[in-house]
């Protein structure tokens, strides 16, 4: 062991020592052929979806109960969680006959409720985040002498999380170039890359973070835990918004690179591994492919061998909807394209012939009096990106204007929804798009927060089966009022983007 990484040295020896078997399995550690030969390299996925709460978990929340004498056991335990910790706590208290208290995020979905609760775990609903509910679970702990069980800032629990590193080294056939693990408070990546580091320096140990919730990535490039002013909703198994003391510094020892992903390559990967194991990951679980395929798109690699950690498939069935028709976009199997067309009898066969063979996934078109209409298009591609351009630089060649939409989050969620919402005149509109938490009354609280002062004269919502909503919303907002507009917005405490300038807006629901 390097001299180098001391504070991570001292993890091997809790690691070895970690019992977790009683309730935890040791996980498969699955080859996958179709995705190994597409990348040229030899792909294993670490499958911790197959643990008995569908995520790796368990193993940091078992060990760190393992770890308490029984008169605190029989004081109970708490923690905070909206997801997979949850489930791992209340199984784990289960098994050891504890009483486990788990707060959860008002906004929590019933599903994710209840499956806490028919493990044991009592459930309460505190707040609207995941913060409000960790400050009343700490309120609780001092209140009641619980033991709080931290999601990743605790040594028990990153130990625990590390003993995927001991089966990896039993099930390799040979020291894997990479390791790509999903990150978010860092407690699986600082225990895996502890342990593999001890035994094989020359593995990469890599992690993998949403671009919109990069919070170890911030970290190690500030060289201190940083606050995010907000996080990314998608990969809410990973949406954290500062990384702890602890994970960070042993983060620092053992970790190569942390790749940044964005939402369509995760819904890529999602179908990645569900082609190779026919398990449907959740966000956060497929992370690693979703970072294995940007990291070796990047670099020259044959033949070696890399591992993914499948964090979890703890997945909302109504999600399912949103990553299949991301997961297209993520393959780079689909361009999105505003085409300006003339309004003329035969201008979409034109348009058609010009396209040639190719197939056209989504074509929406609203009669417009201008000599001009604009069409927006979905076209298949069979050889990404490249293809992509081309098609656009051939629609330019035959003389159509043309706007590749293919990564505007605005087209993505809402426009192609929303298609043929022009009108001839609207005065002082102003377009939004809005997150805010998805509970009972919540789309209600945001209109009576608009008011009746300002007319709303777009809306679009759709419920993507995630905890947070999603609108778009355009407001008629004279000059005079913009300030006390942003000041009301601001007030509102939702997450919110001015889209008005958004090419998107102004080609197909601005004013014409």
């Amino acid at each position: 062991m390097s001299d180098s990484r001391p504070f991570a040295a001292s993890y091997v020896e809790r690691i070895l020592r970690a019992q977790i078997y009683d309730v935890a399995i040791e996980s498969p550690l699955d080859y996958a052929p179709a995705l190994s030969s597409r990348l040229g390299n030899r792909v294993y996925i670490k499958r911790e979806d197959l643990q008995p709460v569908f995520s790796f978990k368990i193993r940091g929340a078992y060990n760190k109960l393992q770890q308490l004498s029984a008169a605190v056991l029989a004081r109970g335990v708490v923690c905070a969680s909206a997801g997979n910790h949850a489930q791992g706590v209340a199984l784990a208290a289960q098994k050891l006959g504890c009483r486990a208290v788990i707060v959860m995020p008002s906004t929590t979905p019933e599903i994710k409720t209840r499956a806490v609760a028919a493990l044991g775990g009592e459930v309460i609903l505190h707040g609207d985040t995941y913060d409000d509910a960790s400050a009343f679970a700490l309120e609780l702990a001092e209140r009641e002498q619980y033991t709080y069980v931290h999601p990743f800032a605790d040594p028990d629990v990153i130990a625990g999380q590390g003993t995927i590193a001991l089966e990896l080294e039993r099930q390799l056939p040979e020291s894997p170039a990479a390791i790509f693990v999903p990150v978010g408070g860092g407690g699986l990546i600082g225990g895996i890359g502890a342990y593999i580091k001890h035994c094989h320096s020359e593995t990469k140990i890599i992690g993998v973070e949403p671009f919109e919730s990069a919070s170890m990535y911030e970290a190690l490039r500030a060289g201190a835990p940083v606050s995010l002013p907000r996080v990314g909703i998608f990969a809410d198994g990973v949406a954290v918004r500062r990384v702890s003391d602890e994970t960070f510094r042993l983060a620092s020892e053992v970790v190569d690179e942390i790749v940044l992903v964005d939402t369509d390559e995760i819904c890529a990967a999602i179908k990645d591994i569900f082609e190779a194991s026919r398990v449907i990951a959740e966000p956060a679980g497929a992370l690693g492919i979703a970072g294995m395929k940007r990291y070796l798109e990047q670099r020259d690699y044959s033949g070696q061998l890399f591992v993914a950690i499948n964090s979890g498939a703890n997945i909302n069935f109504d999600r399912l909807r949103h990553v299949a028709e991301r997961a297209v976009l993520g393959e780079h199997r689909e361009a999105l394209l505003a085409v300006t067309i003339p309004e003329r009898l035969g201008a979409f066969r034109a348009f058609c012939d010009t396209i040639g063979q190719r197939n056209i996934t989504e074509f929406n078109y609203r009669y417009s009096a201008e000599p001009n209409a604009r069409i927006f298009v979905g076209i298949s591609l069979t050889e990404g990106r490249a293809e992509g351009a081309h098609v656009v630089a051939q629609l330019e060649t035959a003389g159509y204007e043309v706007v590749d939409l293919t990564e505007n989050e605005l087209a993505k969620i809402h426009v192609r929804h929303l298609v043929g919402g022009r009108v001839a005149s609207l005065a002082n509109e102003v377009l939004y798009r809005f997150e805010f938490p998805e509970r009972r009354g919540a789309l209600l609280q945001f209109l009576n927060a608009i008011g009746e002062r300002w007319n709303i004269s777009l809306f679009h919502y759709r419920n993507h089966g995630s905890d947070y909503g999603r609108v778009l919303a355009g407001v008629q907002i004279p000059p005079t009022d913009a300030e006390e507009f942003a000041r009301h917005l601001d007030n509102l405490g939702y997450a919110y983007w001015n889209e008005t300038d958004n090419p998107a807006y102004r080609l197909f629901l601005g004013s014409a």
